[in-house]
């Protein structure tokens, strides 16, 4: 197997994670890919995802996959084990999804609301206050259901902590710890985990300390 990979995506680390959690990341060849979202997509993603974004897997016999969610779902079956993150069916299988999708969904918030504040203007204020109170939600929703979090470590879980992952990585004075205790305190029991501990978000190129968002959990 072969994965457009970039050490800084949240999605890609997303699919790692799920690699090491089943032993299989030894398996994958990682290839350094650059996606750009704002401006020309990168054109060596494009041809393989025509969403121009990253993780992209390649597998013999089968299209290139994409959508982090896609390929999470293809690794699990590959394992017996698989199960583990992903049951087969049942109301274990559907939290596991449900709590993806949140994750998922609070990740691309986050990003989204960034570019927009790239641009040159300084983003759409409607469009702004929307991403915010998405985020703000997401966020209290976690909260309440960190409790719920604790019984079991699948794909959900992962998703969740690549998106509290972005918020340290590019929101790193936005204070979700101290305005979310009880989702902080599922974290750092959760954050020791030798998967975790092998793929930390690392910034491989120029430093980029990005726009002002002012994200800030102590003022909502």
């Amino acid at each position: 197997m072969k994965l457009y990979w970039s050490p800084k995506s949240p999605f890609v680390r997303k699919v790692m994670i799920v690699l090491h959690e089943l032993g299989l990341a030894d398996q994958v060849t990682l290839v350094r890919t650059v996606a750009t979202p704002r401006g020309t997509p990168n054109p060596v993603i494009l041809a393989e995802n025509p969403l121009g974004k990253i993780p992209v897997l390649f597998v013999d016999g089968l299209p290139p996959l994409f959508d982090s969610a896609v390929i999470s779902e293809y690794i699990v079956g590959l394992v017996r084990e698989g199960v583990r993150l992903l049951p087969e069916a049942g109301p274990e299988r559907y939290a596991q999804l449900r709590w993806q999708a949140l994750g998922d969904g609070l990740t691309d918030n986050l990003l989204l609301w960034r570019i927009e504040r790239q641009s040159a203007s300084g983003g759409d204020l409607e469009t702004i206050l929307s991403y915010r109170a998405k985020v703000y939600a997401a966020m209290r929703a976690l909260e309440a259901e960190a409790p719920r979090l604790r019984e079991s470590f699948g794909l959900g879980q992962i998703a969740i902590l690549c998106a509290l992952g972005q918020l340290d990585f590019r929101f790193a004075q936005c204070g979700w710890r101290r305005a979310h205790p009880a989702l902080a305190q599922w974290e750092a029991s959760v954050a020791k985990r030798p998967s975790l501990q092998a793929l930390p978000i690392v910034n491989d190129q120029e430093a980029d300390a990005g726009p002002d968002m002012h994200l800030n959990f102590g003022e909502d």
